[in-house]
């Protein structure tokens, strides 16, 4: 179950043995079904979730009941409320399963454990929020400068699989485009071909 995380994190540091036994026994596996969720907002979110296998997504709704999608996560991501996890503050959005999904959790208390036993790991977290940053960045710039269609060409080129696992309005809510919007783009893109 943590091939994929310890392969994930081997890519930015490298762990010894004894440092992965370690890392395995700080994370919880849990199982989540399609459409269950992991956190709901105004709850305080306990964790720091790893996709293992499957697609999870985090939302908010809107007063008038539309969704909107601020990330997908799939293997190899990490999910979570960060604000609500950081300041136990209610969470600002909801975090569910696009398909039955294999996660491994962390708690806040666990993850000091982890800095203070396996100290590599702050790097490694490190890293991944310098990552995370950049990647806001490009998403609020891109939000503000590109065409529907460039959004939707970005999101292929980051995710080739996404269309094949999430349903096209989740795609259109991500990509801040009506549904209609997106099924032209994508026969416009067709006959490009």
């Amino acid at each position: 179950m943590f091939e994929i995380l310890l392969r994930k994190v081997a890519e930015k540091v490298s762990l010894s043995a004894e440092e992965e036994e370690i890392t395995k026994t700080l994370f919880v596996p849990k199982k989540l079904r399609k459409k269950q969720y992991i956190l709901q907002q105004d709850d305080i979110c306990k964790n720091l979730a790893f996709v293992e296998k499957g697609v999870l997504r985090s939302y908010t709704i809107d007063e008038a009941g539309a969704e909107h999608i601020l990330q997908f996560a799939l293997e190899g991501y990490w999910i979570t409320d960060m604000y609500s996890f950081l300041s136990q503050e209610p969470a600002g959005y909801n975090i569910d399963a696009v398909e039955d999904a294999e996660l491994l959790l962390i708690s806040n208390k666990a993850l000091e454990e982890l800095y203070e036993r396996v100290p590599k790991f702050e790097r490694y977290f490190r890293i991944l929020g310098q990552n995370n940053i950049l990647s806001l960045h490009r998403r609020l710039l891109g939000s503000l400068t590109y065409t529907a269609e460039e959004k939707y060409l970005q999101l292929l080129k980051n995710f080739p699989d996404i269309v094949s696992r999430v349903p096209q309005h989740m795609i259109a809510s991500f990509l801040g485009i009506t549904r209609e919007t997106l099924s032209r783009i994508r026969k416009q893109l067709l006959y490009k071909k």
